[in-house]
């Protein structure tokens, strides 16, 4: 298959779930949300930039994203040992609620390991042909944006080492709360020099 059929693929699969958005409600609360906010504050930052690598960057996320994550580990189908009793506590509008503050932070620009980076943007903007790895452009926009409608987050400014941590447990099928298994799919197919190279260069992505 070569690289225009795959990013048509991709592309297609991304408008035949663009119809299943979970973005945010207009009625959130974000008053609400900065309160419910204090809790997370301790790994992810008030302010949802968090100083700890191995801990995601929440702020300026698409809020349908976040609240998708939280009713998955709610609902436990996403793992994790932290997360899980975190969000078992949290309803539906506080889900909206603090999805809605963190959106609305401005995010901390990355510190990228200019190592590799060009492998990294090889693959975040051509992919690779013989291994069938499609350009992550084709879901998250060529300034790492991601894309709401379909439930693509924004990635840009990342910290690698948790880039890198979820593109491993999408290729071993811990992670597997994606759409379509698309992103099982594409990280099992990446080397983990791909995976390394492509989450450096993500993170200096503004």
């Amino acid at each position: 298959m070569n690289k225009i059929a795959l990013s048509l693929r991709v592309f297609g699969l991304a408008l035949a779930f663009a119809g299943f958005s979970t973005a945010a409600s207009a009625a959130a609360d974000i008053s609400a949300g900065q309160a419910t906010a204090g809790v997370c504050a301790g790994c992810h930052g008030m302010d949802g930039n968090s100083f700890n690598p191995a801990w995601p960057k929440l702020a300026a996320q698409h809020p349908g994203y976040l609240v998708k994550q939280l009713a998955d580990f709610k609902a436990g189908d996403r793992t994790n040992a932290i997360m899980a009793p975190m969000a078992m506590g949290l309803s539906p509008q506080d889900m909206e609620n603090v999805a809605a503050y963190f959106a609305a932070q401005k995010k901390s620009a990355g510190n990228a390991d200019a190592s590799g980076t060009s492998v990294g943007e090889l693959i975040y903007r051509s992919g690779n042909l013989d291994s069938g790895v499609t350009a992550c452009t084709a879901c998250h926009g060529a300034d790492a944006a991601g894309n709401p409608a379909a439930g693509f987050p924004v990635l840009g400014s990342q910290h690698a080492a948790y880039t890198q941590a979820q593109l491993k447990a999408f290729a071993s099928g811990e992670r597997s709360n994606d759409s379509a298994k698309m992103m099982q799919m594409i990280a099992s197919k990446l080397t983990d020099a791909e995976i390394q190279a492509v989450a450096a260069y993500i993170e200096g992505l503004k």
